[in-house]
């Protein structure tokens, strides 16, 4: 079970290690009922449908054809909880999907923020954006975390005439230079939340700012992490614009597939063009709300949880050769 969002409540995370951890209890003959679930919705789908979810799968998993491992490759039958090499959200997340296929089926996860590539088909959470990341199969990890929506109820045009901006620095010297440029700007609030920041004390914070407090104005910085802006998302299901350079990284969201300009505000990779964007869209706010309302749509996609269920299923299907 995918938790569900109202408001601005993040992912209770409670109860996604109590349906983890039922999931694990749940008898071989409810699976494969289970499964046989998902086999008929699919066939139950229209032509456009259908092709909708394969078209998905085969952006997640680009492989064709039976995948080749190394000998010493794990299986199935080693990814229990008990003897778990990634953080636990990582074993539910995908034992939530592998608990449908044979044990003895080989394979590799790679838990946590992935921004390399792999000689061999290896499931993730991140990627590169490319042509060459074809090892590297998405699935939806660390969802807990990464996956919630909102409903704001602000509308664009009541919000501040500004740019929001909190993230930690560590690490991460994108955002490090963005608050160098931008933190005395009379139109950013842009603020580092490291706990040991080099930064002056005007440009740090230890204060949370809540979500809905960001939704207080109109533009938020999405800026990348250790692999995606983790905030894109929840901002993209809001009624204030997500802004950022073109992204590096994708994940389950196809972070690779959103058009600038039409999903959010795209600005340079060194920021120079920021406020000329915001003036722009501030002064062209027909314009500002199509994008809003793009990103909305764009966000819908995510919220069919039988239906990313069985993409999720059926991207492990072409990932085993099952």
């Amino acid at each position: 079970m995918e938790i569900q969002i109202s408001n601005t409540s993040k992912n209770n995370h409670f109860l996604y290690y109590i349906n983890g951890f039922f999931n694990l209890l749940t008898p071989s003959f409810v699976l494969r009922i289970k499964e046989k679930k998902l086999q008929k919705y699919y066939e139950s789908l229209t032509k456009n449908e259908k092709q909708y979810i394969l078209d998905r799968v085969d952006y997640y998993c680009k492989k064709q054809g039976p995948f080749s491992f190394p000998k010493n490759s794990p299986t199935l039958a080693q990814h229990t909880y008990r003897k778990k090499t990634f953080p636990s959200v990582y074993f539910f997340d995908t034992q939530e999907y592998t608990r449908y296929f044979p044990k003895t089926l080989k394979w590799h996860l790679q838990g946590g923020d992935v921004t390399q590539l792999f000689d061999y088909p290896t499931i993730v959470k991140s990627r590169p954006i490319g042509e060459n990341n074809s090892n590297s199969v998405l699935m939806k990890l660390n969802k807990v975390r990464h996956f919630f929506f909102v409903k704001d109820s602000i509308p664009f045009e009541q919000k501040q005439h500004k740019i929001i901006f909190r993230g930690a620095i560590i690490n991460k010297s994108n955002r490090k230079n963005f608050i160098k440029l931008y933190g005395n700007h009379p139109l950013c609030d842009a603020k580092d939340t490291s706990k040991n920041s080099s930064l002056p004390e005007n440009l740090r914070t230890t204060q949370i700012m809540s979500i809905s407090d960001h939704f207080k104005f109109r533009y938020i910085m999405c800026l990348e992490g250790n692999d995606v802006a983790s905030n894109l998302k929840w901002v993209m299901s809001s009624n204030s614009l997500a802004v950022m350079p073109k992204p590096k990284y994708e994940t389950w969201y196809m972070e690779g597939r959103l058009i600038p300009n039409y999903h959010y505000i795209e600005i340079k990779e060194d920021y120079s063009d920021l406020i000329d964007k915001i003036n722009y869209y501030s002064t062209h706010q027909e314009e500002a709300q199509a994008i809003i309302q793009h990103a909305n749509e764009y966000t819908l996609q995510f919220k069919n949880k039988k239906r990313e269920d069985l993409i999720s299923y059926l991207v492990l299907k072409k990932y085993f050769g099952t």
